[in-house]
């Protein structure tokens, strides 16, 4: 049987790949064997990621002398292709790679940026080492199956599972065969409870989470902000909810925190909002699972408070959002609230209220749909336990 390996991980410091790692390592059984390729092996050593799979580096240094930078380099000049140029730091990781050992891709969504080409060019180089390879928990958008190099790359999987119905329909309707349906593995993280800050009323409190991602979306500069500052002075005037701010992102690059801690700035003389502190996923789900609601941008922040039977309101910008929202509640209105569509201040905290008069019904629904919902988000994996046989 050939080794398999976790890629597309970049660092535990986002708190949904960690979470992806953990709960695809539980649900194969195979904590302490799987080798997670890591772009970041310092965050994951950090949160104790070397305790369910075997960390080892995506990216290495490379020598500009070596032929493999000089090819690209050539390339580079003579088409003004970089992408030869972007791969070369993973070079050393693949060609370590063997024939027959599976590669499991579970950056979901990565397919959605605007790097995306990336990821087709290093899926390709790991296909040319006869290697089985799985996309895990994808998320796709409408327009990539415009492009026929990434219809190209779909093909070239082994197994395909995507987590919400919407990307499905999309990958059924290319003429891809390789495919299934399967929650996100992590609606299966086990919480984790740790004391709560002072402030923090327990099941009384809305958890609130808001990304430098989603800001960069916004169709209006600086709607998304205004919109929370006006949430916030909604729920302190109108209810006796206490407010917790709860980053799951914490790369330099894209920190929640800078937007948290700039909120918190302007109510902690309030002593009900409080700033939850970096800590792994899943002490932050113990934290999300003890909220009363939840409004968050960072999808895997709205599936550790759908999976707790919080009830939730998720500030999307993309299919993933829509498609998951869809699959639980049978729509995604009132559920989720485009970040391009924001217009008003008032925008969130009238959706929120929404959530706030329906949450009996949203816990019961909830209640009713999440055990059979958990219970096929394991599929993806049982299908990937065959590839090992």
């Amino acid at each position: 049987m050939g080794r398999i390996f976790l890629y597309n991980h970049g660092g535990s410091g986002n708190h949904g790949c960690e979470a992806l790692v953990r709960t695809v390592c539980m649900l194969l059984g195979t904590e302490g064997k799987i080798r997670l390729l890591s772009e970041s092996p310092q965050q994951d050593i950090h949160y104790d990621i070397q305790k369910v799979a075997d960390i080892e580096p995506a990216i290495t240094a490379y020598s500009k002398l070596s032929i493999d930078f000089l090819k690209a380099y050539l390339h580079l000049k003579r088409t003004g292709d970089y992408f030869p140029m972007d791969v070369l730091p993973y070079l050393k990781s693949i060609k370590a790679l063997n024939p027959g050992d599976i590669e499991i891709s579970i950056g979901g969504d990565n397919y959605c940026y605007e790097y995306y080409p990336k990821f087709i060019k290093l899926h390709e180089l790991i296909c040319k080492r006869g290697c089985k390879s799985v996309l895990l928990g994808c998320s796709l958008e409408e327009e990539l199956f415009n492009d026929p190099d990434f219809v190209e790359d779909m093909k070239r999987y082994d197994y395909i599972s995507a987590r919400e119905s919407l990307t499905y329909q999309l990958l059924k309707d290319a003429g891809l065969t390789n495919i299934g349906y399967a929650p996100d593995s992590a609606f299966l993280l086990p919480a984790e409870e740790c004391p709560l800050p002072e402030g923090f009323k327990e099941y009384n409190t809305i958890g609130l989470n808001v990304s430098p991602l989603v800001i960069r979306k916004e169709g209006k500069d600086g709607i998304v902000y205004a919109n929370f500052v006006y949430m916030i002075q909604w729920i302190l005037e109108h209810t006796d909810c206490a407010a917790a701010l709860i980053p799951h992102v914490v790369w330099e690059s894209n920190d929640d925190r800078t937007v948290l801690r700039k909120l918190y700035e302007e109510f902690a003389d309030t002593g009900r909002v409080v700033l939850i502190e970096d800590c792994n996923c899943m002490q932050l789900k113990g934290y999300i699972s003890r909220c009363r609601f939840f409004v968050g941008a960072r999808t895997h922040a709205t599936i550790a408070a759908y999976s707790s039977n919080v009830p939730t309101l998720v500030l999307g910008y993309s299919i993933k959002s829509r498609g998951i929202a869809t699959d639980l509640f049978g729509t995604d209105e009132n559920y989720v609230i485009p970040v391009q569509k924001l217009q008003e201040k008032e925008d969130l905290a009238e959706a929120l209220q929404w959530i706030i008069r329906n949450e009996n019904s949203i816990r019961n629904e909830i209640k009713g749909v999440l055990p059979g919902y958990m219970e096929r988000a394991k599929d993806a994996l049982n299908n990937v336990k065959n590839l090992l046989q």
